[in-house]
Parts: structure tokens; C-alpha cells; sequence
């Protein structure tokens, strides 16, 4: 079981899961791409998150989001279940779509940390050497769309959802820009993502021109085997962070308050168990609040009480 981790409503996250053995269940194609937008959209919509961007490589995929309430747990586990069901129905099979680790979550805390992980996300096909460009990647991605101020469109997979169910015929996401560059013009910012994603791609061409390496290419890409998994092996044991800022201080500040949640955490935890009356568990509580209805301490309360030790948690 992993650590509890402390929801915060107004925090941003880049989200990242892969599929079960690293197999390319997510391999684009027409379908595949429709349905993953189809899903992320129904996911974005129910936990009233916002997607800052989203690239879906051929066995995992990379979201950003803003999430306004605290409802990011809310938004990975319906966007999980509900794709891994439907591709799954498209790839007629049964077993496990996700792999058994748990999923990513980074918390970014600056708004450079957040353009930074769009960037590592949107040179994520080049970086793998898959095609040179995110504008040649053949599967679902924002990056258009986050230069246009548009949405991603899909409509109702046909082959899970039934036609006269509750789910819409077509969907619309809008990709909503980070919020520490709201002020900037449409102009202003195309120029600073495209100039960051160029420069991140053409560092990998080059790398690849050093090895003597080629990219895969879109064609191949789209020919592969969906059943297929990478046959180098994947680096194993290595650390899962929770948060990521470029700013030292910033991330030390950030883990210090996670640490002074999960020590209010546990108090708390142990005496709910031990059948104490009114326990309070600390501000940012999730999976207990939500199934459990436990009471939690107000965002006031927790900042003022930081670092102090409570009988009650």
C-alpha cells in the first residue's frame, strides 16, 4: 500500500500511467486515439479538473491538469477504469490494461515546472526516438490545440458504449493554457512552447545524429503490434517523487509540509482505528474524507497549525 498523499484544491500535477508489461495497448490508430480523448474528456469532466496537456505514447500516456477542488483521485481512477474497460472490449481481451505499480502524480509547484513537463511530454515521441517531431507523433496529443486556444473532439466509441446510453455522442476538452502565463498573448505564447519543444527535439536529433540512430517513423509506429512490448529493459527500484520544482526552496518547503502530513496522518489514522470520538484528520485528507466521511481540518486551520503536534491528528 502506497502513502497517503495530501489532495490540495488549486494544485497542478502531471499525471502518468503505463500499460500492464509495457505492452503498446495504447499503439495509435484512429480508434484508439478517439477513445482515449473520448474518456479523458468524461474523466476531466466528472472531477472538474482542467488538462493542460496530454500526450498518449504507444504504452503509457502523460497529462497535465489543473485541479481546482481536490478532485485529482477522482479524475485517475474514472479516466483508469473507464478506458482500460473500453480498449480493452477494442482489443478483445480481459486481464490487466494498467500495470500494477501505481500511478505517477507529480505535483509541480511553479509554473515553470509545469511548462517544463508540457515540454518534456510534447518531446516525449522524439525523446524515444519514435519520430522526429511531436507533429509527426500519430497518436492523441494536445499540442495543436494548446497553440490554438481549441479543444480536443471525439465522439462515443462505438464498439462499448451503448447508443442509447447517458454518455454524449461527441465530447469537446478544452486544453486551458497554465495559469502563471495567462497574461501573455496567443502570439506570445505559441512562440514560447514552440521554441521550447523545437529546442528540446532538436537536442535529441542531435544525440541520435552522435549514436548513428533513425527514428522508428509514423508508418511502422502504426503497423506495430498492439500485443508488443519494448525489448530493452526497464530500469527498476528507482525513485517515484511526488513533487517537482526546479526552485530548491520551493520543493524543500514542499516536502516539508508533506512530511508534517503524513505525521498528523498517522496520529490521526491510529486513533480513528483505536475508536477515539472526533478524531481530525489534517487538511488535504482524501480516501478518508470520501469513503470513511471522516472530519478534517479547514485549509486556516492548517496553515496556521504547521509544524505543531495535535492530540487528534
Amino acid at each position: 500500500m502506497s502513502l497517503p498523499r495530501q489532495v490540495l484544491p488549486g494544485a497542478d500535477y502531471m499525471v502518468t500511467r503505463r500499460c500492464s508489461e509495457r505492452r503498446l495497448f495504447l499503439r495509435p490508430d484512429d480508434d484508439v486515439n478517439n477513445a482515449f480523448i473520448y474518456c479523458l474528456a468524461l474523466a476531466a469532466k466528472r472531477a472538474k479538473v482542467d488538462v493542460l496537456f496530454v500526450v498518449a505514447m504507444s504504452n503509457h500516456y502523460h497529462a497535465g491538469i489543473h485541479d481546482p477542488d481536490g478532485n485529482f483521485p477522482i479524475f485517475s481512477e474514472h479516466l483508469h477504469a473507464l478506458l482500460a474497460r473500453c480498449l480493452n472490449a477494442h482489443l478483445r481481451r480481459f486481464e490487466s490494461f494498467w500495470s500494477s505499480e501505481p500511478t505517477s502524480v507529480v505535483r509541480l509547484l511553479e509554473p515553470t515546472d509545469v511548462l517544463d513537463k508540457m515540454v518534456y511530454a510534447y518531446a516525449n515521441p522524439a525523446a524515444a526516438d519514435l519520430v522526429d517531431s511531436v507533429l509527426d507523433w500519430p497518436g492523441a496529443n494536445s499540442f495543436r490545440a494548446a497553440l490554438t486556444t481549441g479543444c480536443l473532439v471525439a465522439t462515443r466509441p462505438t464498439w462499448f458504449f451503448r447508443p442509447d446510453g447517458e454518455q454524449p455522442e461527441i465530447v469537446s476538452l478544452p486544453v486551458v493554457r497554465p495559469r502563471g502565463f495567462a497574461d501573455q498573448s496567443q502570439a506570445e505564447w505559441n512562440d514560447l512552447l514552440i521554441a521550447r519543444v523545437r529546442a528540446a527535439e532538436a537536442d535529441h536529433r542531435v544525440r541520435r545524429r552522435a549514436k548513428g540512430k533513425l527514428v522508428v517513423g509514423r508508418q511502422a509506429i502504426l503497423e506495430q503490434n498492439p500485443f508488443h512490448c519494448p525489448i530493452i529493459a526497464e530500469a527498476r527500484f528507482g525513485i517515484s517523487p511526488r513533487v517537482a520544482s526546479k526552485s530548491k526552496w520551493s520543493r524543500i518547503e514542499a516536502l516539508r509540509r508533506g512530511r508534517e502530513f503524513l505525521d498528523k496522518y498517522r496520529v490521526a489514522i491510529r486513533a480513528w482505528i483505536a475508536g477515539v470520538a472526533n478524531v481530525i484528520f489534517p487538511f488535504g485528507t482524501f480516501w478518508m474524507h470520501r469513503f470513511a466521511r471522516v472530519a478534517c481540518e479547514t485549509a486556516d486551520l492548517s496553515c496556521a497549525d504547521r509544524g505543531a503536534a495535535s492530540s487528534t491528528g
